[in-house]
């Protein structure tokens, strides 16, 4: 799994920095089964994972339970409550193992001493933020400007992946529709 994650950083840095040896050992690996839960509300989010296998879905519920998912992140992405991870209070969504998963984590405090330590790690950092704010950014404005039908098409075209792994009711809970809406819906496409 370590190979994976020295491909991921040479992708990301493009080339594999002579300090990566350092890196490495801070990270554990995790096998984790589907359903588990890595984070759940209340608790402070202490790790970062980044995905070797698998699928985690990050998401909040109402005072009903339902669900509303934030993100399903996959296989060479990251994956943390971001707020609660940067100011170590306690977290208000959980994170979930969507499919059976091999993760590789780091605690904060590992993590902190890498950003502070090696540059090219803390640019890591940076791009896992900035890729987080980017997608919920997104999300916000583009999803909730479209019609259920239009939120299916765009689930197709952009994340296909997700759509073809996960169940109906887990995509439904990131379009902010119900499971019933989205079969009713697909069959129409």
């Amino acid at each position: 799994m370590i190979e994976i994650l020295k491909q991921h950083i040479t992708n990301r840095l493009g080339k594999l920095p002579d300090n990566v040896d350092l890196v490495v050992p801070h990270f554990e690996e995790v096998i984790a089964k589907r359903g588990d839960f890595l984070l759940q509300p209340g608790e402070v989010c202490k790790y970062v994972y980044f995905i070797v296998e698998g699928c985690l879905q990050v998401f909040v519920t109402d005072k009903n339970g339902n669900e509303s998912t934030r993100e399903f992140y996959i296989e060479d992405q990251w994956a943390t409550d971001i707020f609660g991870f940067q100011n170590q209070l306690p977290a208000t969504e959980f994170i979930r193992c969507a499919e059976p998963s091999k993760l590789l984590r780091i605690h904060f405090e590992s993590f902190q001493q890498l950003t502070n330590a090696i540059p090219q790690f803390s640019a890591i950092y940076k791009q896992i933020l900035e890729v987080s704010y980017n997608n919920t950014v997104y999300r916000v404005n583009t999803l909730t400007s479209m019609d259920a039908l239009d939120r299916i098409k765009w689930m197709m075209e952009n994340k296909p992946k997700i759509m073809a792994r996960l169940s109906s009711k887990l995509i439904a809970s990131y379009l902010g529709i119900s499971a019933e809406t989205l079969t009713r819906l697909k069959s129409k496409i």
